[in-house]
Parts: structure tokens; sequence; C-alpha cells
């Protein structure tokens, strides 16, 4: 039997949802969020589009597991930097872990197009999110610090509008591409409690 005529090994329904959430990253990331349909993202993995129908029943449902997976991923990773990392947390690799994933990363195009386009549930999955994160966050918190909730917020508002018009508004202002990025560091660093 030649390898061409090998049958295709059939993927798990998990293995499946997981390479079209990967394929519905990439069209994000490479074409914005609008490029983000399951005709699309069938193309991209070789599905048919009822596969994807099934797994995420219309392109809104396909838009919002992938807004959850990369709140997740966003969190975890800020959960990981927090609760394990010995010593103080990075406030830098933070800042730059959620900008990137609002800018670059199309988190923040994703979720305001969902918005705009008249999903108004499109923050449930990011709100769960960063509400789980803030809860554990809380446990740990010491005294005499900012409230985490008061740093999640304007951490989470910062990179979000930096995600939609920070370097434009930089520009305009003849200040640095990426100085919404520094204000939200001293922020940050600002935030922690005194040395005692």
């Amino acid at each position: 039997m030649s390898p061409t005529s090998l049958p295709r090994r059939r993927s798990s329904p998990d293995q499946s949802r997981d390479a079209a959430l990967e394929a519905a990253r990439a069209l994000l990331v490479e074409n914005g969020p609008s490029a983000v349909t399951l005709k699309a993202v069938a193309a991209r993995i070789g599905r048919t589009h009822a596969t994807l129908l099934h797994h995420f029943g219309t392109a809104i449902g396909l838009q919002q597991a992938l807004i959850a997976r990369m709140a997740e991923e966003i969190t975890g990773t800020i959960r990981a930097a927090m609760l394990t990392a010995p010593g103080p947390p990075d406030h830098a690799g933070i800042v730059a872990l959620v900008f990137d994933a609002f800018g670059a990363g199309g988190a923040g195009a994703l979720a305001s197009w969902m918005i705009l386009t008249g999903n108004r549930d499109a923050l449930h999955p990011i709100l769960r999110a960063i509400h789980a994160l803030v809860d554990d966050l809380v446990e740990t918190r010491p005294e005499g610090g900012r409230p985490i909730e008061d740093q999640t917020l304007q951490l989470m508002l910062m990179a979000l509008g930096d995600a939609l018009l920070g370097p434009a508004m930089a520009g305009a202002l003849g200040l640095p591409a990426d100085r919404a990025r520094g204000l939200a560091y001293d922020q940050l660093v600002a935030g922690r409690p005194p040395i005692a």
C-alpha cells in the first residue's frame, strides 16, 4: 500500500476542536476578527463546515470559544507568575503578556469586534477568567498595597485601549508607541505595598 493510499487518521473530538481553535487564532492574528468564520477555519484545517457546526454551533460560538481559550491562557500565565514564581512578581513581564495578548495576539480586536457586531456576551469568558484570577490573587495579597481588583481593572482597560488606539494616540501626542505599557508598569509598581 502506498503512503498516499493510507487512510487518514481520525482526530478525536478534542483534537479536532483544538485544531479549529488554533486555526481560528492564526486567522485572527493574520487577517483580523472578521476572518474568524466557520468556513475559513474549516478550510484551514481541512474539515467540513458541518464538523465545525457540531463543535461550535455558529461563528459566534467559535469566536467565544477562542476568546475563552485566550483568556484562560493569559490568566493562567499571570497566575503562575504571581503565585508560583520565586521572589516578587515580574511586573514588566505581566504587562508585556497582557498587552501582547490584547494587541498582537488579537484578543482586544476580537472582543471589540464581537461587541460592535451585537454579541454583548463576548466578554463573559474574559470576565470569568479574570474574576477567577483575582479571587486567587486576593488570598495572597500583602497588606498595604492597592487592591488587586483596582490594579487588574486598570491593567486590562489600558491593554484593551492600547490594542485599539494606543500607538496612534501616542504618535499624535508625540510619545513613543509603547508609552501605555510604561504607564501600566509604573501603575503596577506603584501599587505594591511598601517594603518594611
